[in-house]
Protein backbone atom coordinates (compact mmCIF):
# COMPACT_ATOMS: atom_id res chain seq x y z
CA UNK A 1 0.00 0.00 0.00
CA UNK A 2 1.45 3.30 -1.12
CA UNK A 3 0.26 7.03 -1.55
CA UNK A 4 2.35 6.97 -4.55
CA UNK A 5 0.16 8.95 -7.27
CA UNK A 6 1.77 6.89 -9.76
CA UNK A 7 -0.25 4.01 -8.78
CA UNK A 8 -3.07 5.60 -10.37
CA UNK A 9 -4.94 2.52 -12.19
CA UNK A 10 -7.46 2.48 -9.19
CA UNK A 11 -7.99 6.42 -8.25
CA UNK A 12 -6.85 8.53 -11.13
CA UNK A 13 -6.14 12.17 -9.40
CA UNK A 14 -6.00 13.94 -12.91
CA UNK A 15 -10.03 12.45 -13.54
CA UNK A 16 -11.13 12.39 -10.01
CA UNK A 17 -9.60 15.35 -8.36
CA UNK A 18 -10.77 14.01 -5.25
CA UNK A 19 -8.58 10.90 -5.10
CA UNK A 20 -6.63 12.17 -2.30
CA UNK A 21 -5.32 8.53 -1.25
CA UNK A 22 -3.87 5.52 -3.75
CA UNK A 23 -3.77 2.16 -3.02
CA UNK A 24 -1.34 0.37 -4.96
CA UNK A 25 -2.61 -1.90 -7.54
CA UNK A 26 -0.68 -4.54 -7.37
CA UNK A 27 -1.92 -4.93 -3.97
CA UNK A 28 -5.71 -4.76 -4.24
CA UNK A 29 -5.37 -6.74 -7.13
CA UNK A 30 -3.71 -9.59 -5.41
CA UNK A 31 -6.06 -9.57 -2.33
CA UNK A 32 -9.05 -9.32 -5.15
CA UNK A 33 -7.68 -12.16 -6.28
CA UNK A 34 -8.88 -14.65 -3.24
CA UNK A 35 -12.29 -14.04 -4.32
CA UNK A 36 -14.43 -16.78 -5.37
CA UNK A 37 -15.56 -15.05 -8.59
CA UNK A 38 -16.00 -16.70 -12.06
CA UNK A 39 -13.58 -15.09 -14.95
CA UNK A 40 -14.83 -12.00 -16.54
CA UNK A 41 -17.31 -11.74 -13.68
CA UNK A 42 -19.43 -8.20 -13.07
CA UNK A 43 -17.86 -5.94 -10.81
CA UNK A 44 -18.58 -3.13 -8.65
CA UNK A 45 -16.93 -0.14 -8.36
CA UNK A 46 -16.67 0.79 -4.32
CA UNK A 47 -15.38 4.27 -3.32
CA UNK A 48 -14.13 5.53 0.04
CA UNK A 49 -16.59 7.77 2.08
CA UNK A 50 -13.54 9.61 3.27
CA UNK A 51 -13.69 12.06 -0.62
CA UNK A 52 -15.59 9.87 -2.47
CA UNK A 53 -13.22 8.30 -4.72
CA UNK A 54 -12.90 5.24 -6.13
CA UNK A 55 -11.35 2.24 -4.52
CA UNK A 56 -11.92 -0.91 -5.79
CA UNK A 57 -13.52 -2.93 -9.13
CA UNK A 58 -14.92 -5.54 -7.27
CA UNK A 59 -15.69 -9.24 -9.27
CA UNK A 60 -18.97 -10.34 -7.78
CA UNK A 61 -20.35 -13.79 -6.91
CA UNK A 62 -22.82 -15.94 -8.70
CA UNK A 63 -24.41 -18.55 -6.79
CA UNK A 64 -22.89 -21.27 -8.67
CA UNK A 65 -19.59 -19.63 -6.97
CA UNK A 66 -20.90 -20.45 -3.56
CA UNK A 67 -21.53 -23.65 -4.05
CA UNK A 68 -17.91 -24.04 -5.52
CA UNK A 69 -16.39 -22.43 -3.04
CA UNK A 70 -18.21 -24.97 -0.20
CA UNK A 71 -16.86 -27.77 -1.96
CA UNK A 72 -13.57 -26.48 -1.59
CA UNK A 73 -13.92 -25.53 1.76
CA UNK A 74 -15.23 -28.98 2.84
CA UNK A 75 -12.43 -30.82 1.09
CA UNK A 76 -9.88 -28.80 3.38
CA UNK A 77 -11.98 -29.16 6.43
CA UNK A 78 -11.62 -32.70 6.69
CA UNK A 79 -7.67 -32.51 6.52
CA UNK A 80 -7.55 -29.44 9.13
CA UNK A 81 -10.14 -31.02 11.33
CA UNK A 82 -7.65 -33.50 11.90
CA UNK A 83 -5.25 -31.68 13.16
CA UNK A 84 -4.88 -31.53 16.81
CA UNK A 85 -6.45 -28.39 18.42
CA UNK A 86 -3.21 -27.16 19.50
CA UNK A 87 -1.81 -26.50 16.17
CA UNK A 88 -4.62 -25.36 14.72
CA UNK A 89 -4.49 -22.72 18.14
CA UNK A 90 -1.06 -22.07 17.69
CA UNK A 91 -2.10 -20.10 13.73
CA UNK A 92 -4.25 -17.91 15.63
CA UNK A 93 -1.13 -16.91 17.89
CA UNK A 94 1.10 -16.40 14.93
CA UNK A 95 -1.85 -14.62 13.46
CA UNK A 96 -1.86 -12.54 17.12
CA UNK A 97 1.53 -10.97 15.82
CA UNK A 98 1.42 -10.18 12.11
CA UNK A 99 -2.03 -8.15 12.91
CA UNK A 100 -0.21 -5.91 15.28
CA UNK A 101 3.16 -5.84 13.21
CA UNK A 102 1.23 -4.76 10.22
CA UNK A 103 -1.48 -2.54 11.63
CA UNK A 104 -0.11 0.78 9.99
CA UNK A 105 -1.41 -0.68 6.65
CA UNK A 106 -4.93 -2.69 7.58
CA UNK A 107 -5.96 1.00 9.41
CA UNK A 108 -5.37 2.46 6.28
CA UNK A 109 -7.73 0.00 4.66
CA UNK A 110 -9.97 0.40 7.24
CA UNK A 111 -10.42 4.09 6.92
CA UNK A 112 -10.35 4.22 3.28
CA UNK A 113 -13.66 1.47 3.20
CA UNK A 114 -15.18 2.80 6.33
CA UNK A 115 -14.75 6.19 6.83
CA UNK A 116 -14.25 5.97 10.34
CA UNK A 117 -11.55 7.78 12.84
CA UNK A 118 -8.41 5.78 12.78
CA UNK A 119 -8.78 5.52 16.85
CA UNK A 120 -11.86 3.92 16.29
CA UNK A 121 -9.90 1.37 13.71
CA UNK A 122 -7.14 0.74 16.11
CA UNK A 123 -10.09 -0.71 18.34
CA UNK A 124 -10.38 -3.05 15.12
CA UNK A 125 -6.98 -4.21 15.87
CA UNK A 126 -7.18 -4.57 19.11
CA UNK A 127 -10.24 -7.06 19.04
CA UNK A 128 -8.84 -9.39 16.74
CA UNK A 129 -5.63 -9.71 18.84
CA UNK A 130 -7.51 -9.96 22.16
CA UNK A 131 -9.56 -13.07 20.28
CA UNK A 132 -6.91 -14.40 18.72
CA UNK A 133 -4.77 -14.82 21.77
CA UNK A 134 -7.49 -15.99 23.84
CA UNK A 135 -9.07 -19.03 21.62
CA UNK A 136 -5.11 -19.58 20.71
CA UNK A 137 -4.56 -19.79 24.56
CA UNK A 138 -8.03 -21.32 25.92
CA UNK A 139 -9.63 -23.71 22.36
CA UNK A 140 -7.59 -26.60 23.48
CA UNK A 141 -9.34 -26.27 27.14
CA UNK A 142 -12.72 -25.85 25.49
CA UNK A 143 -12.70 -28.66 23.39
CA UNK A 144 -11.40 -31.35 25.93
CA UNK A 145 -13.34 -34.34 26.16
CA UNK A 146 -15.21 -33.68 29.39
CA UNK A 147 -15.59 -36.58 31.82
CA UNK A 148 -19.34 -36.82 33.70
CA UNK A 149 -20.93 -38.95 36.34
CA UNK A 150 -24.09 -41.26 35.61
CA UNK A 151 -26.24 -42.92 37.33
CA UNK A 152 -24.23 -45.77 39.38
CA UNK A 153 -20.51 -44.74 40.12
CA UNK A 154 -17.86 -46.54 38.91
CA UNK A 155 -19.75 -48.90 37.23
CA UNK A 156 -21.03 -45.42 34.62
CA UNK A 157 -19.57 -42.79 33.73
CA UNK A 158 -19.90 -40.61 30.06
CA UNK A 159 -17.92 -38.32 28.06
CA UNK A 160 -18.78 -35.51 26.21
CA UNK A 161 -16.61 -34.80 22.66
CA UNK A 162 -16.76 -31.78 20.73
CA UNK A 163 -16.89 -31.84 16.99
CA UNK A 164 -16.73 -29.29 14.49
CA UNK A 165 -20.02 -28.87 12.67
CA UNK A 166 -18.28 -28.83 9.06
CA UNK A 167 -18.55 -25.57 7.27
CA UNK A 168 -19.33 -22.64 8.90
CA UNK A 169 -20.69 -19.40 7.15
CA UNK A 170 -19.71 -15.98 8.30
CA UNK A 171 -21.66 -12.97 7.00
CA UNK A 172 -20.32 -9.74 7.78
CA UNK A 173 -21.10 -6.18 8.03
CA UNK A 174 -19.55 -3.08 7.27
CA UNK A 175 -18.92 -0.99 10.44
CA UNK A 176 -16.62 -3.10 12.04
CA UNK A 177 -14.72 -5.08 8.79
CA UNK A 178 -11.31 -6.55 10.09
CA UNK A 179 -13.16 -6.95 14.29
CA UNK A 180 -16.43 -8.75 12.56
CA UNK A 181 -14.79 -10.53 10.26
CA UNK A 182 -11.95 -12.45 11.82
CA UNK A 183 -13.07 -12.29 15.20
CA UNK A 184 -16.39 -14.80 14.36
CA UNK A 185 -13.99 -16.75 12.12
CA UNK A 186 -11.48 -17.67 14.59
CA UNK A 187 -13.41 -19.71 16.94
CA UNK A 188 -14.82 -21.44 14.01
CA UNK A 189 -11.63 -22.42 12.62
CA UNK A 190 -9.81 -23.44 15.83
CA UNK A 191 -12.54 -25.74 16.57
CA UNK A 192 -11.73 -27.59 13.15
CA UNK A 193 -14.26 -26.02 10.90
CA UNK A 194 -14.06 -24.60 7.58
CA UNK A 195 -15.30 -20.89 6.74
CA UNK A 196 -17.06 -19.27 4.22
CA UNK A 197 -17.03 -15.74 4.18
CA UNK A 198 -19.35 -13.04 2.98
CA UNK A 199 -18.16 -9.69 3.69
CA UNK A 200 -20.24 -6.63 2.67
CA UNK A 201 -18.53 -5.27 -0.62
CA UNK A 202 -18.26 -2.12 0.61
CA UNK A 203 -15.58 -3.61 3.06
CA UNK A 204 -14.22 -6.83 1.26
CA UNK A 205 -10.45 -5.07 0.83
CA UNK A 206 -10.52 -4.89 4.88
CA UNK A 207 -11.85 -8.36 4.91
CA UNK A 208 -9.80 -10.20 2.34
CA UNK A 209 -6.51 -8.62 4.06
CA UNK A 210 -7.52 -10.71 7.15
CA UNK A 211 -7.59 -13.73 5.07
CA UNK A 212 -4.44 -13.11 3.55
CA UNK A 213 -3.19 -12.78 7.63
CA UNK A 214 -4.59 -16.15 8.29
CA UNK A 215 -3.02 -18.02 5.52
CA UNK A 216 0.04 -16.01 6.27
CA UNK A 217 -0.12 -17.51 9.65
CA UNK A 218 -0.59 -21.23 8.73
CA UNK A 219 -4.00 -21.65 7.69
CA UNK A 220 -4.19 -24.19 4.67
CA UNK A 221 -5.26 -22.90 1.30
CA UNK A 222 -9.01 -23.35 0.42
CA UNK A 223 -9.82 -23.57 4.31
CA UNK A 224 -11.65 -19.93 3.88
CA UNK A 225 -13.37 -18.96 0.96
CA UNK A 226 -14.74 -15.77 0.30
CA UNK A 227 -17.80 -14.34 -1.74
CA UNK A 228 -19.43 -11.40 -2.44
CA UNK A 229 -22.19 -9.92 -3.98
CA UNK A 230 -25.61 -8.79 -2.97
CA UNK A 231 -27.06 -9.46 0.48
CA UNK A 232 -30.18 -11.74 -0.45
CA UNK A 233 -28.70 -13.72 -3.24
CA UNK A 234 -25.62 -14.20 -2.01
CA UNK A 235 -25.78 -14.38 1.69
CA UNK A 236 -28.92 -16.56 0.80
CA UNK A 237 -27.02 -19.07 -0.87
CA UNK A 238 -24.30 -18.78 1.73
CA UNK A 239 -26.89 -19.92 4.31
CA UNK A 240 -27.95 -22.91 2.07
CA UNK A 241 -24.63 -24.49 2.30
CA UNK A 242 -23.09 -24.38 5.56
CA UNK A 243 -23.54 -26.24 8.70
CA UNK A 244 -23.51 -22.74 11.09
CA UNK A 245 -24.42 -19.35 9.92
CA UNK A 246 -23.05 -16.59 11.92
CA UNK A 247 -24.49 -13.13 10.77
CA UNK A 248 -24.49 -9.50 12.15
CA UNK A 249 -26.85 -6.76 10.47
CA UNK A 250 -30.35 -6.03 11.02
CA UNK A 251 -32.89 -7.87 12.28
CA UNK A 252 -35.12 -8.32 10.01
CA UNK A 253 -32.64 -9.60 7.77
CA UNK A 254 -31.75 -12.31 10.95
CA UNK A 255 -35.40 -12.99 11.12
CA UNK A 256 -35.26 -14.11 7.32
CA UNK A 257 -31.77 -15.74 7.62
CA UNK A 258 -33.22 -17.61 11.53
CA UNK A 259 -35.98 -19.18 9.63
CA UNK A 260 -34.25 -20.31 6.71
CA UNK A 261 -31.64 -22.27 8.53
CA UNK A 262 -34.26 -23.81 11.04
CA UNK A 263 -35.99 -24.63 7.93
CA UNK A 264 -32.70 -26.77 7.16
CA UNK A 265 -31.79 -27.95 10.95
CA UNK A 266 -28.82 -25.73 11.41
CA UNK A 267 -27.63 -23.54 13.80
CA UNK A 268 -27.82 -19.58 13.67
CA UNK A 269 -25.68 -16.97 15.83
CA UNK A 270 -27.16 -13.45 14.95
CA UNK A 271 -25.87 -10.03 16.42
CA UNK A 272 -28.83 -8.22 15.26
CA UNK A 273 -30.16 -4.22 15.91
CA UNK A 274 -30.53 -2.44 18.81
CA UNK A 275 -31.21 0.96 20.70
CA UNK A 276 -28.69 1.45 23.28
CA UNK A 277 -29.58 2.71 26.77
CA UNK A 278 -26.95 4.75 29.20
CA UNK A 279 -28.22 5.90 32.46
CA UNK A 280 -26.23 8.71 34.60
CA UNK A 281 -27.16 7.80 38.57
CA UNK A 282 -27.26 10.75 40.99
CA UNK A 283 -24.07 10.40 42.35
CA UNK A 284 -21.89 10.66 39.89
CA UNK A 285 -18.75 12.80 38.39
CA UNK A 286 -20.45 14.75 36.14
CA UNK A 287 -17.28 15.31 33.87
CA UNK A 288 -16.53 11.72 34.34
CA UNK A 289 -19.71 9.94 33.19
CA UNK A 290 -19.85 12.97 30.48
CA UNK A 291 -16.66 11.87 29.21
CA UNK A 292 -18.01 8.29 29.28
CA UNK A 293 -21.08 8.72 27.02
CA UNK A 294 -19.31 10.51 24.49
CA UNK A 295 -17.20 8.05 24.23
CA UNK A 296 -20.03 4.94 23.99
CA UNK A 297 -22.44 7.56 21.96
CA UNK A 298 -19.88 8.37 18.88
CA UNK A 299 -17.06 6.44 18.79
CA UNK A 300 -17.21 4.93 15.50
CA UNK A 301 -19.31 7.63 14.63
CA UNK A 302 -21.86 5.55 16.19
CA UNK A 303 -21.84 3.24 13.88
CA UNK A 304 -21.33 0.51 16.59
CA UNK A 305 -24.12 -2.61 16.88
CA UNK A 306 -23.25 -1.56 20.73
CA UNK A 307 -23.07 2.33 20.57
CA UNK A 308 -25.54 4.41 22.95
CA UNK A 309 -28.24 6.11 21.40
CA UNK A 310 -30.51 6.98 24.74
CA UNK A 311 -29.04 8.91 27.55
CA UNK A 312 -31.32 8.98 30.71
CA UNK A 313 -30.14 11.49 33.42
CA UNK A 314 -30.77 11.21 36.74
CA UNK A 315 -32.68 14.80 37.46
CA UNK A 316 -30.74 15.38 40.34
CA UNK A 317 -27.11 15.77 37.87
CA UNK A 318 -29.07 16.71 34.64
CA UNK A 319 -28.59 20.29 34.23
CA UNK A 320 -24.88 19.53 35.07
CA UNK A 321 -24.34 16.34 33.29
CA UNK A 322 -25.94 17.76 29.93
CA UNK A 323 -23.55 21.16 29.77
CA UNK A 324 -20.91 19.20 30.91
CA UNK A 325 -21.54 16.52 27.59
CA UNK A 326 -22.90 19.25 25.33
CA UNK A 327 -19.42 21.45 25.71
CA UNK A 328 -17.20 17.50 25.45
CA UNK A 329 -19.68 17.03 21.99
CA UNK A 330 -19.08 20.53 20.55
CA UNK A 331 -15.26 20.10 21.11
CA UNK A 332 -15.11 16.95 19.14
CA UNK A 333 -13.11 16.94 16.17
CA UNK A 334 -14.26 16.10 12.79
CA UNK A 335 -12.29 15.05 9.98
CA UNK A 336 -10.93 12.18 7.24
CA UNK A 337 -7.69 12.12 7.14
CA UNK A 338 -5.08 8.68 7.63
CA UNK A 339 -3.71 10.04 11.18
CA UNK A 340 -5.25 10.52 14.81
CA UNK A 341 -6.48 13.84 14.39
CA UNK A 342 -9.85 14.03 14.21
CA UNK A 343 -12.14 12.39 17.10
CA UNK A 344 -14.96 11.01 14.73
CA UNK A 345 -14.74 10.03 11.06
CA UNK A 346 -17.18 9.56 8.90
CA UNK A 347 -20.64 7.77 7.70
CA UNK A 348 -19.57 5.03 5.64
CA UNK A 349 -22.42 4.88 2.97
CA UNK A 350 -24.76 7.38 1.33
CA UNK A 351 -27.99 5.28 2.78
CA UNK A 352 -26.59 5.57 6.28
CA UNK A 353 -26.12 9.38 6.20
CA UNK A 354 -29.62 9.79 4.60
CA UNK A 355 -30.92 8.01 7.62
CA UNK A 356 -29.01 10.16 10.20
CA UNK A 357 -30.51 13.15 8.23
CA UNK A 358 -34.09 11.61 8.53
CA UNK A 359 -34.06 10.75 12.40
CA UNK A 360 -32.49 14.68 13.24
CA UNK A 361 -34.65 16.28 10.91
CA UNK A 362 -37.97 14.18 12.10
CA UNK A 363 -37.20 14.37 15.67
CA UNK A 364 -36.76 18.83 15.29
CA UNK A 365 -40.39 18.63 13.27
CA UNK A 366 -41.70 17.14 16.02
CA UNK A 367 -40.48 19.56 18.84
CA UNK A 368 -37.05 18.27 19.65
CA UNK A 369 -34.01 20.60 21.01
CA UNK A 370 -31.04 20.28 18.94
CA UNK A 371 -28.15 21.12 21.88
CA UNK A 372 -25.40 20.19 19.44
CA UNK A 373 -24.45 19.16 16.30
CA UNK A 374 -27.48 18.55 13.55
CA UNK A 375 -25.51 19.69 10.51
CA UNK A 376 -23.99 17.40 6.91
CA UNK A 377 -20.53 18.39 6.95
CA UNK A 378 -20.06 17.99 3.48
CA UNK A 379 -17.27 20.87 3.52
CA UNK A 380 -15.24 18.19 5.20
CA UNK A 381 -16.40 14.80 3.48
CA UNK A 382 -19.21 14.23 1.51
CA UNK A 383 -20.60 11.48 4.60
CA UNK A 384 -19.53 13.13 7.24
CA UNK A 385 -22.33 14.08 9.91
CA UNK A 386 -21.37 16.45 13.36
CA UNK A 387 -21.90 14.57 16.34
CA UNK A 388 -25.24 15.09 17.08
CA UNK A 389 -27.37 15.74 20.81
CA UNK A 390 -31.17 16.12 21.06
CA UNK A 391 -33.39 16.99 24.36
CA UNK A 392 -37.10 16.95 24.05
CA UNK A 393 -37.37 14.22 21.81
CA UNK A 394 -41.03 12.86 21.72
CA UNK A 395 -42.26 9.47 21.97
CA UNK A 396 -43.09 9.20 18.22
CA UNK A 397 -39.93 10.25 16.45
CA UNK A 398 -38.24 8.10 14.52
CA UNK A 399 -34.83 8.24 16.29
CA UNK A 400 -36.96 7.79 19.93
CA UNK A 401 -37.66 4.21 18.90
CA UNK A 402 -35.69 2.86 15.76
CA UNK A 403 -32.14 2.30 15.75
CA UNK A 404 -30.47 5.24 13.82
CA UNK A 405 -27.12 3.76 13.68
CA UNK A 406 -24.79 7.37 13.29
CA UNK A 407 -23.87 10.18 15.67
CA UNK A 408 -26.99 10.95 17.28
CA UNK A 409 -27.96 10.65 20.80
CA UNK A 410 -31.60 11.75 22.72
CA UNK A 411 -31.61 13.07 26.11
CA UNK A 412 -33.96 12.53 28.32
CA UNK A 413 -34.07 13.01 32.50
CA UNK A 414 -35.56 10.50 35.16
CA UNK A 415 -36.61 10.77 38.83
CA UNK A 416 -35.35 7.37 40.01
CA UNK A 417 -33.69 3.97 39.39
CA UNK A 418 -36.56 2.58 38.92
CA UNK A 419 -37.86 4.91 36.18
CA UNK A 420 -34.60 4.85 34.19
CA UNK A 421 -34.71 0.95 34.24
CA UNK A 422 -38.30 0.91 32.92
CA UNK A 423 -37.57 3.57 30.35
CA UNK A 424 -34.09 1.41 29.20
CA UNK A 425 -36.24 -1.54 28.92
CA UNK A 426 -39.00 -0.01 27.28
CA UNK A 427 -37.54 -1.18 23.33
CA UNK A 428 -37.60 -4.23 21.47
CA UNK A 429 -33.90 -4.38 21.02
CA UNK A 430 -31.75 -6.00 24.30
CA UNK A 431 -28.16 -5.61 22.95
CA UNK A 432 -26.16 -3.61 25.36
CA UNK A 433 -26.72 -1.08 27.97
CA UNK A 434 -24.36 1.37 30.05
CA UNK A 435 -24.77 2.73 33.59
CA UNK A 436 -22.56 5.07 35.79
CA UNK A 437 -22.30 5.55 39.44
CA UNK A 438 -19.91 5.69 42.14
CA UNK A 439 -21.29 2.90 43.46
CA UNK A 440 -20.57 -0.63 42.51
CA UNK A 441 -22.65 -2.36 44.32
CA UNK A 442 -25.86 -0.18 43.16
CA UNK A 443 -24.52 -0.58 39.30
CA UNK A 444 -24.74 -4.10 39.47
CA UNK A 445 -27.87 -4.38 40.95
CA UNK A 446 -29.07 -1.81 38.17
CA UNK A 447 -27.77 -4.00 35.35
CA UNK A 448 -28.86 -7.30 36.53
CA UNK A 449 -32.64 -5.68 36.07
CA UNK A 450 -31.61 -4.40 32.33
CA UNK A 451 -32.99 -6.63 29.56
CA UNK A 452 -30.12 -6.84 27.34
CA UNK A 453 -26.89 -8.87 26.52
CA UNK A 454 -24.17 -6.76 28.39
CA UNK A 455 -24.26 -4.20 30.35
CA UNK A 456 -21.25 -1.91 31.23
CA UNK A 457 -20.72 -0.58 34.51
CA UNK A 458 -19.16 2.77 34.37
CA UNK A 459 -18.10 2.50 31.13
CA UNK A 460 -19.81 2.39 27.62
CA UNK A 461 -18.99 -0.90 25.76
CA UNK A 462 -15.60 -1.09 25.72
CA UNK A 463 -14.99 -3.00 29.27
CA UNK A 464 -18.03 -5.85 28.34
CA UNK A 465 -16.31 -5.93 24.54
CA UNK A 466 -12.70 -6.76 25.62
CA UNK A 467 -14.08 -9.64 28.17
CA UNK A 468 -13.73 -12.22 25.56
CA UNK A 469 -13.92 -14.89 28.11
CA UNK A 470 -17.27 -13.93 28.57
CA UNK A 471 -20.46 -14.28 25.83
CA UNK A 472 -21.16 -11.13 23.87
CA UNK A 473 -24.84 -10.93 22.47
CA UNK A 474 -28.30 -9.62 22.48
CA UNK A 475 -32.10 -10.92 23.73
CA UNK A 476 -35.11 -9.81 22.01
CA UNK A 477 -34.67 -8.54 18.93
CA UNK A 478 -31.41 -7.85 18.97
CA UNK A 479 -30.14 -11.51 18.36
CA UNK A 480 -29.75 -15.27 18.98
CA UNK A 481 -26.73 -16.74 20.65
CA UNK A 482 -23.87 -14.90 21.38
CA UNK A 483 -19.74 -14.69 20.09
CA UNK A 484 -16.39 -14.77 22.68
CA UNK A 485 -16.03 -16.91 25.21
CA UNK A 486 -16.79 -20.80 25.27
CA UNK A 487 -20.18 -20.10 24.24
CA UNK A 488 -18.75 -18.36 21.04
CA UNK A 489 -16.53 -21.74 19.90
CA UNK A 490 -19.24 -24.55 21.31
CA UNK A 491 -21.90 -23.19 19.35
CA UNK A 492 -19.69 -23.99 15.74
CA UNK A 493 -19.16 -27.60 17.66
CA UNK A 494 -21.55 -30.30 17.65
CA UNK A 495 -21.47 -32.16 20.93
CA UNK A 496 -21.54 -36.08 21.24
CA UNK A 497 -21.94 -38.16 24.48
CA UNK A 498 -20.10 -41.46 24.99
CA UNK A 499 -21.76 -43.34 27.78
CA UNK A 500 -19.76 -46.60 29.33
CA UNK A 501 -21.36 -49.30 31.31
CA UNK A 502 -18.29 -51.01 33.10
CA UNK A 503 -18.13 -54.86 34.09
CA UNK A 504 -20.78 -55.90 31.48
CA UNK A 505 -18.27 -58.66 30.45
CA UNK A 506 -16.55 -59.60 33.70
CA UNK A 507 -14.88 -58.39 36.88
CA UNK A 508 -11.17 -58.96 36.92
CA UNK A 509 -11.03 -62.08 34.99
CA UNK A 510 -13.73 -63.79 37.37
CA UNK A 511 -16.38 -64.34 34.80
CA UNK A 512 -19.17 -62.71 36.45
CA UNK A 513 -20.78 -59.37 35.68
CA UNK A 514 -21.67 -56.80 37.89
CA UNK A 515 -23.23 -54.33 35.67
CA UNK A 516 -26.53 -52.57 34.72
CA UNK A 517 -27.74 -55.53 33.28
CA UNK A 518 -26.94 -57.82 36.52
CA UNK A 519 -29.92 -55.62 38.11
CA UNK A 520 -32.21 -55.67 35.73
CA UNK A 521 -31.99 -59.40 35.43
CA UNK A 522 -33.38 -59.03 39.12
CA UNK A 523 -37.86 -59.56 39.40
CA UNK A 524 -38.70 -56.05 37.86
CA UNK A 525 -40.55 -55.03 41.34
CA UNK A 526 -37.27 -55.91 43.49
CA UNK A 527 -35.03 -53.66 41.30
CA UNK A 528 -37.62 -50.92 41.00
CA UNK A 529 -37.16 -51.00 44.71
CA UNK A 530 -33.65 -51.08 44.93
CA UNK A 531 -32.96 -48.28 42.00
CA UNK A 532 -35.67 -46.36 44.04
CA UNK A 533 -34.15 -46.67 47.57
CA UNK A 534 -30.39 -45.84 45.75
CA UNK A 535 -32.15 -42.58 44.30
CA UNK A 536 -32.60 -41.47 47.32
CA UNK A 537 -29.15 -42.53 48.99
CA UNK A 538 -27.49 -40.73 46.51
CA UNK A 539 -30.14 -37.62 47.16
CA UNK A 540 -28.95 -37.65 51.14
CA UNK A 541 -25.37 -37.78 50.05
CA UNK A 542 -25.33 -34.70 47.88
CA UNK A 543 -24.74 -36.19 44.32
CA UNK A 544 -25.33 -34.38 41.42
Amino acid sequence: MTSDPSAAELIDPETDPRATYVLEPDDVRALLGRLAAAPGAATQTTCTPLTGAPLAAVPLSIPDDVAAAAERARAAQRRWARRPVRERAAVLLRLHDLVLDHRSDVLDLIQLESGKARTSAYEEVADVALVARHYGRRAAGYLAPRRVPAVVPLLTGATVLRHPVGLVGVIAPWNFPLALTLSDMLPALVAGNAVILKPDTQTVLTALWGVEQLEAAGLPANLVQVVVGDGAEIGGAVVEVVDHVCFTGSTATGRAIAARAGERLVGATLELGGKNALYVADDVDVEVAAAGAVRACFAGSGQLCVSVERLYVHQAVAEAFVAALVRRVRALSLGVGLDYVADVGSLTTAAQLAKVSEHVEDAIGRGARVLAGGVHRSDLGPLCYEPTVLADVPADALAAREETFGPVVAVYRVASDDEAVAAMNDSEYGLNASVWTRSTARGRAIAARLEVGTVNVNDGYQTAWSAVGAPQGGHKASGLGARHGIEGIWQVTRAQTVAVARGAHGVLGTGSHVGLGRLYELPAERWTRLFTGALRVMKAVGRA
